[in-house]
């Protein structure tokens, strides 16, 4: 059973993290999936791997289920929780691998539970139909079904392809962002921005945060602005570049202490959208 889980606790992981969206629960899954399969006789299993697989899909989907409900009534937008690679080390490096970006995780969350897991299967790990049916219990038609219209509900178009460098943004980027943001220059900021970018704030009603997206570069330079001018106020804002779920992401702190997250997504050389993780429960695994 060690050499076991020495052998897939890392593949059980990183499925389980992009199909809930939550390292807490993804790790909570890949310790109860151990737990219900320790007396098992694997010498008589044929596929270890498909069958942890079978039961963490299994698992997640319950999760998500009764998550639902949650995420509903969870106080402003709900994002996906951050981690990073010093955390995954024991999870061999999560967020190197098999791991879709964090724009990406987002837009899972349009899909229902079903579609998540199919999307995930073939996105992220590239299962084949065949393994991804006997996973999800269904047809192989119905998978490149599901895939089809999970990409629809995502915004991609069906043949697009998921490459992993498109969850990558530069470090010139960022330091430009960076740069009209301390110099409190709104016109360089706006060339930065699109018009319609949008920015999202998960505080989980446990720290201020905007509890409806911000719409248009514009507002959203005027918001930045006004936390630029909260934050430096009466504290001393630290602003830092770090990899956060294999990506560059802005690290903020306050007096020292770690309050935000930030990553950016680029689209046609603009920032489209800015994903502001606030809620200190989402925090802990950087």
């Amino acid at each position: 059973m060690e050499a076991l889980y020495q052998t897939y606790k890392g593949l059980l992981f990183r499925l389980a993290y992009q199909m809930t969206g939550s390292a807490v629960d993804a790790e909570d899954i890949v310790q109860d999936v151990f737990l219900k399969v320790h007396d098992l006789a694997w010498e008589e299993i044929e596929e270890p791997k498909a069958y942890l697989c079978k039961m963490t899909t299994n698992r997640c989907l319950d999760l998500l289920k009764s998550a639902r409900k949650k995420r509903e009534l969870y106080t402003g937008p709900w994002l996906p929780e951050p981690i990073s690679e010093v955390y995954t080390d024991s999870y061999e490096s999560v967020v190197q691998k098999d791991q879709l970006s964090y724009a990406m995780l987002v837009l899972l969350e349009r899909l229902t539970p079903g579609e998540r897991a199919v999307f995930v299967l073939r996105e992220a790990f590239a299962f084949d139909y065949h393994d991804i049916a006997g996973l999800v219990g269904k047809s192989e038609a119905n998978c490149r079904k599901i895939i089809s219209r999970a990409k629809g509900k995502m915004g991609l178009s069906p043949d697009e392809p998921i490459v992993a460098d498109e969850k990558e943004i530069s470090h010139e980027w960022i330091s430009r962002f960076l740069a009209a943001m301390e110099q409190g220059n709104i016109d360089i900021l706006l060339t930065l921005l699109a018009k319609d970018a949008v920015l999202i704030s998960d505080g989980g009603g446990k720290v201020s945060a905007a509890l409806r997206p911000i719409v248009s570069g514009e507002r959203v330079a005027q918001f930045l602005f006004g936390l630029m001018r909260k934050f430096s106020a009466n504290q001393e804002l630290g602003i830092e570049l770090a990899a956060v779920n294999g990506q560059t992401a802005l690290v903020l702190r306050i007096d020292g202490k770690l309050d935000t997250v930030v990553f950016l997504e680029i689209e046609q050389d603009a920032i489209r959208y800015l994903y502001f993780v606030r809620n200190p429960e989402k925090l802990q695994y950087l």
